[in-house]
């Protein structure tokens, strides 16, 4: 019997890895969701059409809130949750005219981490730590206080992006990248904000 030739149509991936070190050009703001509002919509879930029978309001601890916005590794450093770059990269991708769906199986970031909690990635900070801010918020009509992590500007960290080289080159990446620093940003009140214009937080520019 006579064996039958195929043609190979699809190529095997082509990967490459670009470190970048960014530099914080506005304050970074992070809200993680703290593991105590979690298990308060768990028990409300749990508790059905009894939840709100008799409840009394809790006391707000802004220190602990504070506390519970950071993303903390397994080894106890704060990060920058490795999602939120690729997101950035991806919604940049609208400005450039490149379809953001092949975005999405094309750009990744590589972990230095990952969270204690939820296991999500993180980039860990080569320069700066958080500090206690307060701000007003308004959320559906309602008015609320927020005690946030902030990082002032200045703030450095390294970023290693994993690329298909098929759909993007160095340069393309590169360029990518310093749109999101300077038209996307990252973290709370950033210029991309889905809820808002941002606070003009979030940006930062690429050191080399």
């Amino acid at each position: 019997m006579k064996a039958i030739k195929k043609e190979v149509i699809i190529k095997p991936p082509r990967f490459q890895v670009a470190e970048f070190v960014i530099r914080g050009t506005a304050p970074y703001v992070q809200q993680a969701f703290s593991q105590k509002a979690a298990e308060q919509i768990k028990a409300k879930q749990e508790a059905g059409s009894q939840a709100k029978k008799g409840k009394t309001r809790e006391s707000k601890n802004f220190q602990e809130c504070y506390e519970e916005s950071i993303h903390y590794s397994r080894e106890g450093w704060p990060g920058i949750p490795a999602a939120s770059i690729r997101a950035a990269m991806v919604s940049a991708c609208r400005i450039v005219g490149f379809k953001m769906t092949l975005a999405k199986l094309s750009v990744f970031v590589e972990a230095d981490g990952f969270d204690r909690r939820d296991g999500a990635p993180l980039i860990k900070f080569l320069k700066g730590e958080p500090h206690y801010v307060e701000h007003p918020v308004r959320i559906q009509n309602v008015a609320d206080i927020r005690a946030r992590a902030m990082w002032d500007e200045g703030w450095e960290a390294a970023v290693r992006i994993r690329f298909d080289e098929d759909q993007f080159s160095l340069a393309d990446i590169t360029n990518l990248l310093m749109r999101v620093g300077t038209q996307v940003g990252i973290g709370e009140g950033r210029p991309d904000s889905k809820s808002s214009v941002g606070m003009g937080w979030g940006t930062f520019e690429l050191v080399n």
